[in-house]
């Protein structure tokens, strides 16, 4: 083999939009079934290989330590669901989880519900999801993928005698809900082409899918939909959401073949959920401008925005996520100065309380709670620096009991060797950008230290401050990892959001930028040391960072990375394009399109220095398409000016989520770390 990088072929393609013209020398990439494409995937797999073989042992010794920790012989915390106690399983030796239930009591013998380990024997990739028991706990919904495409083929199980009924349906969502009647089901289907989830079907048990009756087609190309059963299992629910609107219909779960009525019709800017309970549904939704949202209520007769009163008013200074409803309690979700806090709260108003948590670098949130007629509150916790609980709360007698705590394995891990911190670094507009950082007792804050430094940024989604057992291989090496929680999350609640997409994008880039300046000039770390990773979005945020800031970083790791945002965004074939024109904006109007473009990762490969990069990829990714990583690969690689490691790392078997299994995925954990211990000289 050659050490000398694959170069790919440049084929020119005029790319014309508002007058501005783009010059695409990789368009011709984006064909998966192309045997030249998958000529120079593979040569750049092979090129990946070669220049990293001396690594290839301690990879294998990355995998090894990491799976070490990890209790292989695990169960799940059982939970209860009309009569019966489910757990999930897993075994040692085996890569995937056993379903069981258990009748009645835990002492009750187990119930084989799914073996995935045998489900999975004939398949490079594997995945279930979607497990739905019917009413009267006789059958199994469930739904498979074999590609890793997320289009998920769902069929039904009788739990009594274990056939598999000869009903399949393809190209869904993978969830499905039953009616009360125990033999109608429903579930979303996908487009075939654009994988948007926009038909909602009802399917009678024994008939084909062809009999199958249309009950809803979201026609707007910017909304994905949706099915589920309320926890009151009262209503059976069709939910339509877009990036800033939401709308439901509802229907009595006992009459599964009436009409579905609209909740209350989509306004556009308005979100809204719903949850119910004794005759009423509680709605979390933002209208009237309440940014952080508020907690309404209304009848079950009377539905519409109109009739709704408020239950919980909106508050500036607290996000209000969810609310969990229970017979005499009800526990809101909530969100202050980026932390989570759980308010326990009777309904005859007698008494309210949050739970105590006193870290700054902790994850809290509630768990599986299917029971309304429980004092029981199931929630989870756990600290950047030590491993997570699952906590049975009595909300009456306010005690709690410890169900299951993560084992670390090995021998090696004490909490105590461990320390968190919560910093705020000023970003370039004066906002005050929270990062939390663990690292071991023994680093030095002399800007030698390694610093991995991770970020996501979009749609609202927060990272927040969680244990990890993999990322000891790291900081028992004398790393500091960092989360910064970045404008474009709501970490510090929605306007966070609000002030990092559309045509606030950038700030989501520079704050990421900005927080590793932080950490250079508190001496946490330094250029040499200072390491940047992210996935999908946080790809594309790698993308912008390594385009702005270059020399602040010795490496940075890409995973499918979503890196051609203008021509991506101007496909309304490919997958999820329409549905993110709220998030990053419709690159058809032109103001939207000169402001992606500005930003692109893309469209912004210049002639200079990068720092050095390893970027990975799925074949059948149906998220970020695998020929954006592909295509800016080829184009770094044509205008970079340094000599330093730039590597493209095609899984040819997975897609967005990488390699199927719980402990393949640790290869690919393994393959980014080893990339950067080795550039620190740590690879041994």
């Amino acid at each position: 083999m050659s050490t000398t990088p694959p170069i790919a072929k440049k084929k020119p393609t005029k790319l014309e939009k508002h007058g501005d013209v783009r010059v695409d020398d990789y368009y011709w990439m984006n064909n998966r079934e192309d045997q030249e494409v998958l000529d120079y995937l593979n040569a750049e797999n092979a090129y990946y290989g070669e220049m990293t073989s001396h690594t290839k042992k301690f990879q294998d010794s990355l995998f090894h330590e990491m799976k070490s920790r990890i209790k292989e012989d695990d169960t799940s915390v059982p939970y209860k669901y009309n009569g019966y106690w489910y757990i999930t399983k897993f075994e040692t030796g085996q890569e995937y989880p056993i379903y069981l239930r258990r009748k009645n009591t835990m002492e009750s013998t187990d119930e084989l519900l799914f073996d995935c380990n045998q489900m999975a024997k004939d398949h490079e990739f594997f995945n279930l999801r979607g497990i739905s028991i019917s009413p009267d706990n006789t059958l199994a919904s469930f739904a498979t993928d074999t590609v890793s495409r997320r289009q998920y083929t769902i069929q039904v199980k009788n739990l009594e005698t274990g056939k598999i009924f000869d009903d399949k349906v393809e190209n869904t969502t993978g969830s499905s809900v039953w009616g009360n009647d125990g033999k109608t089901l429903f579930y979303a289907k996908k487009d075939p082409v654009t994988l948007r989830s926009d038909k909602i079907y009802r399917h009678t048990l024994g008939s084909s899918a062809a009999e199958d009756v249309l009950i809803f087609h979201e026609k707007d190309s910017t909304f994905n939909t949706f099915v589920y059963k309320t926890k009151s299992r009262k209503y059976l629910v069709i939910g339509s959401v877009s990036t800033l609107t939401s709308e439901y219909q509802i229907l009595d779960a006992n009459d599964p073949e009436g009409e579905f009525k609209i909740f209350s019709p989509r306004e556009r800017g308005v979100e809204y959920s719903i949850a119910h309970y004794n005759g009423n549904f509680f709605v979390l939704t933002n209208k009237d401008s309440a940014t952080n949202f508020k907690l309404m209520q209304t009848t079950d007769e009377k539905t519409d925005a109109a009739f709704w009163k408020e239950f919980i008013p909106h508050r500036n200074d607290v996000l209000l996520e969810d609310v969990e409803i229970f017979k005499d309690y009800y526990v809101l979700s909530e969100r202050e100065n980026g932390l989570n806090k759980l308010k326990i709260v009777r309904w005859d108003g007698s008494d309210s309380h949050y739970l105590p948590f006193e870290s700054k670098t902790y994850v809290a949130g509630t768990s599986v709670n299917l029971d309304f007629n429980t004092k029981e509150l199931r929630y989870y916790y756990n600290e950047m620096g030590a491993p997570y609980a699952i906590i049975d709360f009595n909300m009456e007698k306010k005690t709690k009991k410890i169900l299951k705590e993560q084992e670390v394995l090995g021998g090696k891990f004490d909490k105590s060797n461990y320390r968190t911190e919560r910093l705020w670094a000023t970003a370039r507009d004066g906002a005050k950008v929270p990062i939390s950082l663990v690292y071991h007792k023994d680093v030095k804050f002399d800007g030698t230290s390694p610093l991995l430094q991770y970020a996501y940024g979009s749609y609202g989604s927060t990272i927040d401050p969680y244990f990890s057992s993999i990322r000891l291989s790291l900081l028992d090496r004398g790393f500091i990892y960092a989360i910064a929680h970045i404008r474009g999350g709501e970490y510090l609640g929605r306007p966070w959001y609000e002030d990092g997409k559309l045509l606030n994008k950038k700030n989501t880039f520079t704050d990421f930028v900005d927080c590793s300046k932080y950490l250079i000039a508190k001496k946490y770390t330094s250029p040499a040391h200072l390491y940047a990773s992210g996935g999908s979005a946080g790809g594309l945020l790698m993308g912008a960072v390594a385009n702005l800031a270059p020399e602040l970083y010795n490496g940075v790791i890409a995973s499918v990375p979503f890196v051609d945002v203008v021509t991506t965004m101007l496909d309304s074939s490919i997958p999820l394009t329409t549905g993110e024109y709220d998030e990053w904006g419709n690159p058809n109007e032109k103001e939207f399109y000169q402001y992606m473009k500005s930003y692109s990762p893309y469209d912004n490969v210049e002639s200079k220095e990068y720092p050095n990069m390893y970027v990975s990829t799925g074949l059948h990714d149906s998220q970020v398409q695998y020929w954006e990583p592909a295509k800016w690969v080829a184009k770094l690689r044509d205008h970079k000016t340094d000599d330093k490691l730039l590597f493209l790392d095609t899984n040819m078997d997975a897609g967005h989520g990488g390699a199927s299994g719980r402990f393949e995925s640790l290869k690919e954990t393994a393959k980014e770390y080893a990339f950067i211990l080795d550039l620190e000289g740590k690879a041994l």
